[in-house]
């Protein structure tokens, strides 16, 4: 029973939280317990005690979690005021909405501990067979090679347009965006902005016209965009000693700003390319960032049409007016035939499996396929399968990283299992790596026999990341399988750069690796899943080929492991941890410790490396902040008192307003006693 699973938790939390009720009956406030919690949050069950506090906080109204959450940030000067005041006035009434609406002991709490602060490990995953229409064939459609010349697709992502880039102005700001000019900013210039970007920058829209352009000129059949078109609200800036949080505009977006990115990027893109793109939803096209509410939310369940109406508007004239209706009905995801092909291209919204997505959080059910994705998804297989096709799949968010919700993750990986003949390749964003993932059909058992799909994960655009980079993939016209995957890319550091960049092939994984391998890749063999398997077994015995991947990984030359010696036991268990993330499509298998979050950095063995992977597209948002809050760095004395004040002048006229001085302990009575009432 649950109340059983939970009784240690909750006497763990009683406990905690027992000092802070007789505190209360001598004068202590809920400023005082939430000084408290978030010095005492150090582990998963104090992260619960916190949630409890801030749920008493947030049940005396929206505005008194907001204001509490912004004056925590400012006083404890996490972000600028101006990013505090922003990132809080944005979601915090929909974490206010989340808090009343769960209970503080239950297993979405803890997922949101996992998500948000990093103070607890990742709950099993619920038990959940995917039901599908029919069974796998006995006998699959059999697809060969009959020679044929490849033809070329391009691959990018995150291209992260900043619209406000202003030439000239501070590339070196407090800021988490620079390169834009900011009203409370007077000191004089130290780096100007240059016309094609920075690598503390987003795209400019001159970098925009250059990659139209590099694109146009591989002359490819056509291209797939992986999402991310909003200026990169949480984008990390990386040196290979050390990695800075250098955070993006997330307290700026709006719905009117998503919209208008969203047209452009249509309108210049179907300008400038002379073939179709096909697009992906990223989880910065909504606002507020990452936020993609279920159909079960109740008053809320449409909040994100206009997303998908803006984006099937845009996207008509590349994918049809049927894939288009698609788009506004299952909310983002869509299925066409990619012309004169037998090839079916499936995007799908990967927002509703993402752990920054805040509206996950509001309701104690644990439901399998929010949304329905994942139902589109196998009706479009089935389709596909029964008709003899082959499908890719596109989607922003690989399904394997630590920032993905295991339940979906785990359903995602069954659908691929059972389509496995069908599916040639998956594509996705979102970590601005260059990198990828395998699915097996046993993870206890990985071979080269048992990997049954690859996916290709495109590097970013913006420069914030590196170098900006796409890639182009040679592909079979019978079978629809990748025959080489080259990468593109344009070098910041290059003295013509800001006259005129000049893109360039970085490597081909075909000729990189093709040799590489035992025996040698068949001239006649695509880059199968068994292939990229073998490249895993490379980098395991080989430290050259490994770093080579890292370097390229970036396109700067950084990497969490390239900091070390090969026999220094840091390089040895951060290669290990990447080599396992490679081999990790389903996200409990990552060997990601969450636990510790993206701000936590005190052990040098820390794989800064993956953990960069995880944060890149989440950034300076309210995950990041918590985090921050809780980081270990406790506060003095002087601290607590100047916050106290302030928590007080915002919560105690709130809770005089609500007619109960101490609304949080009674509360957290019949909030215990909701809980062992569960059956």
């Amino acid at each position: 029973m649950l109340w059983q699973r939970l009784l240690p938790q909750l006497l763990v939390a009683a406990l905690l939280t027992f000092p802070y009720t007789i505190l209360a009956l001598h004068g202590s406030t809920l400023a005082d317990d939430i000084i408290t919690g978030l010095n005492s949050a150090t582990d998963c069950a104090s992260c619960h005690s916190l949630l409890l506090t801030f749920r008493a906080t947030a049940a005396l109204g929206d505005q008194a979690l907001v204001g509490s959450l912004k004056s925590i940030c400012k006083q404890l000067q996490l972000q600028d005021t101006d990013v505090c005041d922003g990132v809080f006035e944005s979601v915090g009434p929909l974490l206010a909405h989340d808090l009343r609406s769960i209970s503080p002991f239950g297993q979405t709490s803890t997922k949101f501990c996992t998500a948000m602060l990093g103070l607890c490990r990742d709950p099993p995953v619920n038990n959940y067979t995917v039901p599908f229409p029919k069974s796998a064939p006995e006998n699959p459609t059999a697809f060969k090679s009959s020679g044929k010349p490849p033809f070329r697709v391009v691959h990018f992502s995150d291209i992260h347009i900043d619209r406000e880039y202003t030439v000239g102005s501070e590339a070196n700001c407090s800021k988490p965006l620079c390169c834009r000019e900011f009203p409370d900013q007077s000191e004089p210039t130290t780096i100007p902005a240059g016309p094609h970007g920075d690598h503390a920058c987003d795209t400019p829209s001159n970098l925009v016209e250059s990659i139209v352009k590099a694109i146009d000129a591989t002359n490819s059949t056509f291209s797939i965009f992986t999402g991310d078109i909003v200026d990169g609200k949480g984008i990390c800036r990386h040196t290979a000693y050390q990695s800075q949080f250098s955070l993006g505009a997330v307290w700026l977006v709006n719905q009117e700003d998503v919209t208008a990115d969203i047209n452009l990027f249509g309108e210049e893109f179907r300008m400038a390319l002379k073939t179709p793109v096909y697009p992906a939803l990223g989880n910065h096209e909504s606002a507020p960032v990452n936020c993609f509410p279920r159909l079960t939310t109740e008053d809320h369940a449409n909040d994100s049409q206009w997303v998908f109406e803006t984006s099937s508007a845009q996207w008509l004239p590349w994918i049809g007016q049927a894939a288009a209706d698609q788009i506004v009905h299952h909310s983002g995801s869509y299925s066409l035939l990619v012309p004169n092909t037998t090839l079916r291209m499936i995007s799908i919204n990967s927002g509703f499996w993402y752990k920054m997505n805040l509206w996950l959080y509001d309701s104690d059910d644990q439901q399998p396929d929010p949304n329905g994705i994942l139902s589109f998804l196998i009706s479009q297989l089935q389709v596909a399968e029964d008709l003899g096709q082959r499908c890719w799949i596109i989607a922003h968010m690989p399904p394997g990283g630590g920032d993905v919700l295991l339940d979906q993750s785990n359903y995602y990986a069954q659908v691929i299992h059972r389509y496995r003949n069908t599916i040639t390749g998956q594509f996705y964003g979102h970590t601005h790596a260059d990198e990828f993932q395998l699915s097996y059909s046993n993870y206890s058992d990985q071979r080269r026999d048992t990997a049954t799909s690859m996916a290709f994960i495109a590097p970013a655009l913006t420069p914030r990341s590196g170098n900006p980079a796409f890639k182009v993939y040679d592909v079979d016209p019978d079978t629809y399988e990748i025959i080489d995957s080259k990468t593109y890319s344009t070098d910041l550091s290059h003295p013509e750069y800001q006259v005129d960049p000049v893109w360039k092939m970085v490597y081909s994984a075909r000729d990189l690796y093709g040799s590489s391998i035992p025996g040698g890749l068949d001239p006649s063999a695509s880059l199968s899943p068994s292939f990229w398997h073998q490249v895993t077994e490379l980098f395991e015995t080989d430290n050259k080929a490994f770093r080579t991947f890292q370097h390229l990984k970036r396109r700067s030359g950084g990497g969490g492991c390239s900091s070390h010696d090969d026999d220094d036991e840091a390089f040895i268990e951060c290669k290990r941890r990447s080599i396992c993330q490679l081999r990790a499509q389903r996200s409990e298998n990552n060997c990601a410790d969450v636990r510790r979050g993206w701000f936590w950095e005190d052990n040098e063995t820390v794989d800064v490396e993956s953990s960069i992977s995880e944060s890149e597209c989440e950034g300076v948002g309210i995950g990041s902040i918590f985090k921050q809050m809780v980081r270990g760095n406790k506060m003095d004395e002087s601290t607590k008192r100047s916050l106290r004040a302030h928590l007080n002048d915002i919560l105690l006229p709130a809770q005089e307003h609500h007619g109960n001085v101490q609304s949080k302990h009674p509360f957290f009575a019949s909030e215990m006693q909701a809980v062992l009432e569960i059956p």
